[in-house]
């Protein structure tokens, strides 16, 4: 097949989720034409199979801020007509799936028929598309999709909930790479962060508030009291220096290190002994299943789709939102040396449950229900 694929190009979990699903596809023989206004962060190879089209933002005194969906819209039409596309995929409703449907009909105009398929990644239903603002698009565009995805059953809940929508949502979660996304010898990393053997916790998260980084670092604190530890934070974003005033606050900033944004975020997973992900809304959880990936622990929220990944007292733990001192006991559970190495080998062993060789199958499956619905739809 030869698939069009939209999203941002960015370090959030939409925009990586699509970048290595494209990657993947291309592997398997199929066509992919990256269509964004920057290359994506994680189109770091070259493939035969892989074409990135570059949305060219003009900027014009009239318009205060630059129409990117019009400018979208357009450029979808040229991939589709010039390259012979068999179907769009769009990651995040806003502003894809609009400028999806307009390319759409404009291309119906001159006599040529793309599906279009949809993936609801998270914000752009419980945040974004819940304003009034922008319900009414964000419920237009996803009834006008051909196919509609979300990456969780709770999100697929959340939308069916909070919006009018009429079309099937096929639930199909965020995969792993196991070959990128696994264990690497960095015993000299880790000696270097924890010279005297300390236990090692991580948290990534582009620092916003329904992050509640500083619930890691309150538990981090607390479990701080009773064994020796370091914590490594990795990311940015508006909560980074509140964050680093609180570490002052506690006391801990001897033992707390701000590492930013990261693009082997692997290597420092590779040293971990306990993921924390303590977010108010998750609609997935990606960074918490490529730690799985890496054997870390997981000791999250009970927000969202993180349920659907995270196996109470198997891979990890689960707590309630806000929680601090349920999750700074089960933290010490999790890293206690009799405990531990079993937590380890049971996070690996979830994480093989979303390997993108089962999941990749499913987009495939749905690529081709989807044509050839819509080619059943057109001809009546």
């Amino acid at each position: 097949m030869k698939i069009g694929i939209v999203c941002y190009p960015t370090f959030g979990g939409s925009g990586v989720v699509a970048t290595e699903l494209g990657k993947a596809l291309s592997k398997q023989g199929h066509h992919i034409h990256f269509i964004t206004y920057s290359q994506p962060t994680r189109l770091d190879f070259l493939s035969p199979n892989l074409f990135y089209h570059e949305v060219d933002i003009k900027s014009y005194p009239l318009f205060e801020h630059a129409p990117y969906e019009l400018a979208l819209a357009s450029k979808m039409v040229n991939v589709v007509k010039y390259e012979k596309l068999d179907l769009l995929h769009v990651h995040y409703a806003i502003p894809h799936a609009s400028a999806a449907y307009m390319a759409k009909q404009i291309l119906k105009d001159q006599g040529i028929h793309i599906p279009v398929v949809t993936t609801l990644h998270g914000t752009d239903i419980t945040l974004v598309g819940k304003d009034p603002s922008y319900e009414p698009v964000v419920t237009f565009s996803i009834n006008h999709s051909d196919g509609v995805t979300a990456v969780s059953e709770d999100l697929k809940k959340d939308t069916l909930q909070h919006f009018q929508v009429r079309k099937h949502i096929e639930v199909i979660p965020n995969f792993i790479d196991l070959n990128r996304f696994k264990r690497q010898r960095k015993e000299h990393f880790k000696k270097a962060i924890c010279p005297n053997d300390e236990k090692l916790i991580v948290h990534t998260s582009n620092f916003r508030k329904v992050k509640r980084v500083g619930d890691v670092i309150r538990v981090f604190h607390e479990v701080r009291k009773v064994i020796p530890v370091k914590l490594l934070l990795v990311g940015d974003g508006p909560e980074r220096d509140r964050m680093e005033r609180l570490c002052r606050e506690l006391g801990t900033c001897e033992d707390v290190r701000f590492l930013g944004k990261l693009d082997a975020v692997e290597e420092v997973l590779s040293v971990a002994d306990l993921f924390l992900m303590p977010s108010e809304k998750e609609s997935f959880g990606l960074a918490a299943l490529e730690a799985m990936a890496c054997e870390v622990p997981l000791l999250s929220s009970d927000a969202g789709g993180i349920p659907e990944l995270n196996v109470n007292g198997f891979s990890g733990f689960v707590c309630k939102v806000g929680d601090i001192d349920a999750m700074s006991n089960r933290a010490l559970e999790i890293l206690d040396d009799d405990n531990l190495p079993t937590f380890k080998k049971n996070a690996l062993e979830r994480a093989k449950d979303f390997d993108v060789t089962r999941v990749l199958p499913l987009y495939e499956d749905f690529y081709q229900k989807t044509i050839e619905n819509s080619i059943l739809t057109l001809s009546k």
